[in-house]
């Protein structure tokens, strides 16, 4: 399974931006999609998960400003608002999953640049 990120970009303090997660294909069962994201300097953390029953979780730097949501099966979208400077990472999408009912399988999408500037 691949997942492919679109969406990031350059935005100013206060602005929106809305990335996109789309995986190649349906296995067995999905957990979760979602998003991490890794600012330079320091390590890897969760933004936020999006259940098959679309129930959702976010960190709390980012609930209020940012809203996890899916289209279908597999495709997923983080809408970011109220950007600020603190948001500059790449963002990475993530399926966790099952490829069949045995056998558990985590996937990492190659990643997006968020760069807001203040």
């Amino acid at each position: 399974v691949q997942l492919q990120a679109s969406g990031g970009g350059l935005m100013q303090a206060g602005g929106s931006l809305r990335l996109s997660c789309a995986a190649s294909e349906i296995i067995f069962k999905i957990n979760t999609m979602g998003w991490y994201r890794q600012a330079p300097g320091k390590q890897r953390e969760l933004v936020g998960t999006i259940t098959s029953g679309a129930r959702t979780s976010y960190s709390n730097s980012v609930k209020g400003r940012f809203t996890i949501s899916r289209e279908n099966a597999k495709t997923v979208y983080l809408q970011m608002s109220s950007l600020k400077a603190e948001d500059t990472a790449v963002y990475y999408c993530n399926l966790d999953g099952y490829t069949d009912p045995w056998t558990p399988a985590n996937y990492w999408g190659e990643g997006t640049q968020v760069t807001v500037s203040s």
